[in-house]
């Protein structure tokens, strides 16, 4: 199985093409990635086609894509959905999404085989978006947003592994605290964790929809409306 993998949740612009080794490991046949505070929807479409390129099957060699759904920019989100959805759509192929959180965690989780694992995206605002689990527990916090004092609070006494943009942050409240705490990475998920995941993924249950978590920064002004006559 052959699989592209688009990931444009957060600041990075990524696409790779895998597949699954015969000892379950995953080959990357192709890989890019760019830092991107914005311009997602302007850089993603060429991105793809180079990676594309280095894949000698093309299109017609893909079985499937996945793409990260959020938590993320709004905006963002849709570009990545929106690729992956055309590409699908346009080779026949399923499409299934893979949560941000879980691309995250995934990992962490490989590498620690105890204690507990958090994935912390700034949410801003004093917020994370968080997930937590432990090999032996599973999830501990499902996806959720919540306010660094309440995250704080939901992950307990410790010790604790955190990954992830909101990481820093959180460290920082849980070691006030007294609360031993590991940042293992600040930045956003490997592409290649995307596509792993998204090898093993059911397309009837990781569908590829938004995971938004909270509402728009921007919400509409009804009370600044004039009244229709």
């Amino acid at each position: 199985m052959h699989i592209l993998a688009i990931d444009t949740a957060l600041e990075l612009c990524s696409a790779c093409v895998a597949t699954e080794a015969a000892d379950g490991s995953v080959d990357l046949l192709a890989q890019e990635s760019m830092t991107l505070a914005r311009g997602h929807a302007e850089a993603l479409l060429p991105l793809v086609e180079r990676v594309m390129a280095r894949f000698e099957a093309g299109f017609e060699g893909l079985s499937r894509v996945a793409v990260t759904v959020g938590p993320g920019s709004y905006t963002g989100l849709r570009v990545g959905l929106s690729a992956a959805r055309a590409v699908g759509l346009a080779a026949g192929i399923p499409v299934v999404g893979v949560t941000t959180l879980s691309a995250l965690l995934a990992p962490q989780l490989a590498l620690n085989g105890d204690g507990l694992i958090a994935a912390a995206i700034d949410a801003r605002h004093g917020a994370v978006y968080l997930q937590a689990m432990s090999a032996g527990d599973g999830i501990v916090v499902p996806p959720t947003h919540l306010r660094l004092e309440e995250a704080a609070d939901r992950l307990g006494a410790g010790p604790i592994t955190l990954v992830g943009s909101g990481a820093a942050l959180l460290a920082a409240v849980l070691r006030a605290r007294g609360i031993a705490v590991d940042v293992a990475g600040a930045g956003g998920p490997d592409i290649a964790w995307v596509a792993s995941l998204g090898l093993v993924a059911d397309p009837a249950q990781a569908l590829p929809r938004p995971m938004y978590l909270r509402g728009a920064d921007a919400q509409p002004q009804d009370h600044a409306r004039i009244a229709r006559r």
